[in-house]
């Protein structure tokens, strides 16, 4: 499941191509019957908060989507392609498709590791985006979206003083007794953390992830939310996680490789690269659970 790193990727990059501009929308296989609600009505922002999108259409036409496990966007430039597989909706610039294409660059997103942002098209040269696969992708009203919002977490990566600073985060965490881990991926409490995020901070922390919430103190609390305001931005620029600082890798100096990217996560069974112990998984909370026996001791 994609990231907040990626939700508010995309968030920019479609704000860039279709904000501010009449936007036609429309759902060519009848898996989208609101197209006509917001269709050639003018995209006023589009909006990011944990791992959920919102495009703002005014008037109460706020199209929601939730990429989930499966959702992904494919965009492009010059005339809408030809369409394929499970299409759910297409957003499109009508005088920017009548443009020439720019070549080679007009392409699906490969899931992250896969993907180093190389070769994709400039924002603003974005003339159509198609969406298949996604959890939810329906028309809010401003109240709905709202409500939304207050049923999730502070966002690492958003901007309001009063939703996204760590205090409720913190608050909610010290009475709970669920393990840090199973926090973590909790959207109440960190919006847009996930499986990734959830493995590497704890580890950076030095934070055993059975530890009831409880028991982590707010020095610690806070420097898991700091950790995570500076990775989580940097993840944005080309959907790449790296976790690892340099001179824990195995390659110090160079660009870093793709299975020295992380400390944890999915390297069950291999080294870790501090201490040498073996790092385990475990299923938790239905998603896998990545740590290091070691250096996550307490």
């Amino acid at each position: 499941m994609p990231e907040g790193n990626e939700i508010h990727r995309w968030a920019q990059r479609h704000a860039a191509a279709f904000a501010g501009r009449t936007v036609r929308v429309d759902g060519p296989q009848g898996r989208f019957i609101d197209a006509d609600v917001i269709d050639g009505r003018k995209l006023e922002r589009v909006m990011a908060v944990g791992k959920h999108l919102g495009y703002d259409f005014g008037r109460d036409r706020i199209l929601h989507v939730h990429l989930g496990l499966q959702g992904d966007f494919t965009e492009g430039s010059g005339p809408l392609p030809e369409m394929k597989g499970a299409l759910r909706l297409r957003m499109w610039n009508a005088a920017a498709v009548r443009r020439p294409a720019v070549p080679g660059v007009s392409k699906r997103h490969a899931w992250y590791s896969e993907d180093d942002g190389a070769g994709h098209i400039d924002a603003a040269q974005i003339a159509w985006v198609e969406l298949r696969g996604p959890m939810d992708c329906s028309i809010y009203t401003q109240e709905k979206w709202d409500g939304l919002r207050k049923k999730l977490g502070p966002d690492p990566l958003g901007d309001d003083p009063v939703w996204d600073g760590p205090e409720r985060m913190i608050a909610k965490v010290a009475k709970s007794r669920k393990p840090i881990a199973e926090l973590l991926m909790d959207q109440t409490m960190f919006a847009g953390v996930g499986n990734i995020f959830r493995a590497e901070l704890l580890y950076r922390a030095r934070v055993g992830p059975f530890r009831m919430g409880k028991d982590v103190d707010e020095k610690t609390l806070r420097a898991i939310w700091k950790d995570a305001v500076a990775l989580m931005p940097a993840a944005m620029i080309d959907r790449r996680i790296v976790t690892t600082k340099p001179k824990d890798r195995p390659h110090k100096k160079g660009p870093v490789l793709k299975e020295e990217a992380h400390y944890v996560y999915r390297r069950n069974g291999l080294p870790c690269f501090v201490c040498g112990t073996a790092v385990k998984k475990m299923e938790m909370a239905g998603r896998n659970l990545f740590w290091c026996p070691g250096c996550q001791a307490k």
